[in-house]
């Protein structure tokens, strides 16, 4: 029974470019009691091998997590598999607004303590006792109440490059480190203020409005479908769109872009720019913004050092990362001290507590 790839990502590319046919860049998440992750893994695997899927899935005891990438051809096999499965009949797919055939080349399916990292003990609180769910047209609204706290529950290296406008944007690295920050920020506000969150699909938001409901907070909200979802509808209805700059993905494309406005800059040279590059030098892989005149002088590189290392002989290389582990340094996400236009640190809830 085969359970892995017996394709490198190299050979899947290859492979994808002679195919010449489209692919649908997809996501999707629900929360379930699976008794068996382990099982539930194995079939998922022996059943999107066949139909060509490829991306990252995760499964926990708690659910599923997917993003994943699907021949437009096989989409109907795909989704009639998905219905035959009594959780995920019907569940919501976020299709990408903008899609890449490379943005997935590899099918991994994982079994995980939990679907997102949270860092939660879920048998202290009601997970299924959610906030209010509202669509586009409704978070509009709310968003312009004068009584409302826009959250953004993405990490700081997505809400660098688009945000909603006047949304609080918490400069963390991880999603575990904003749910303590932003309830002891909020304290003060527990029942005069609406608490409204968004994220990119919804799944950070499922879990954290439950979270902050048990805290004490009287009227939580929560964008349904997240960012993408959102996209989709004000494109659908004609609403206005409120949402500035790119929407950071998880996959190789990195990014959609929702607006014009270009709100970031190059980590380099300063220069406007909202497009994220991982360091060439595999033993930094720093991912940071670098606009395209910094890419062509510094072959995709965070530094000079790492630019001298990637012209060493791969030998050489692999010599220079013997025994190196993968520190937390590495995945910073733009914060490198040798980054001399990174985004400034500051308080997150700076702007919000100026207006009061």
């Amino acid at each position: 029974m085969q359970l892995y790839n017996t394709l490198s990502a190299k050979e899947r590319a290859e492979l994808i470019e002679q195919a010449g046919k489209e692919r649908l860049t997809i996501s999707f998440y629900k929360y379930a009691k699976i008794e068996n992750p382990e099982i539930f893994r194995d079939h998922l695997f022996l059943s999107w091998d066949k139909l060509d899927v490829l991306g990252r899935i995760y499964v926990a005891h708690e659910g599923i997590n997917a993003q994943l990438s699907v021949p437009a051809d096989n989409f109907n096999l795909f989704k009639d598999h998905l219905d035959t499965i009594s959780f995920l009949e019907n569940v919501r797919l976020n299709i990408a607004i903008e899609h890449d055939n490379f943005s997935f080349l590899k099918l991994k399916v994982k079994v995980r303590d939990k679907i997102v990292a949270d860092g939660l003990n879920d048998d202290t609180f009601d997970v299924t006792n959610k906030g209010i769910h509202v669509e586009a047209e409704q978070f509009n609204q709310l968003i312009d109440d004068p009584n409302v706290v826009l959250v953004d529950m993405r990490n700081h290296y997505e809400s660098e490059i688009g945000h909603f406008k006047n949304a609080v944007t918490p400069d963390v690295d991880t999603f575990r480190e904003s749910l303590d920050i932003i309830e002891s920020d909020l304290k003060e506000h527990k029942e005069d203020k609406k608490l409204v969150m968004y994220c990119t699909g919804g799944i950070r938001c499922e879990k954290a409005s439950a979270y902050y409901k048990h805290k004490g907070f009287k009227n939580v909200y929560q964008l349904e479908g997240g960012i993408i979802n959102y996209v989709r509808q004000v494109e659908a209805q004609g609403l206005e769109n409120k949402f500035i700059g790119k929407n950071f993905v998880f996959d190789e494309r990195r990014s959609e872009r929702i607006s014009d406005d270009v709100i970031a800059h190059c980590h380099q040279c300063g220069e406007p720019a909202d497009l994220h590059t991982n360091c060439a030098n595999e033993a930094c892989h720093l991912l940071f913004i670098q606009c395209e005149s910094c890419k062509e002088k510094m072959e995709n590189c965070c530094s000079t050092p790492c630019q001298e290392i990637i012209h060493l002989s791969f030998e050489e290389q692999k010599a220079l990362r013997k025994g190196q582990g993968n520190s937390n340094d590495i995945f910073k996400k733009g914060r490198a001290d040798h980054l001399p236009h990174k985004k400034d640190l500051r308080n997150i809830f700076e702007v919000f507590k100026k207006t009061e």
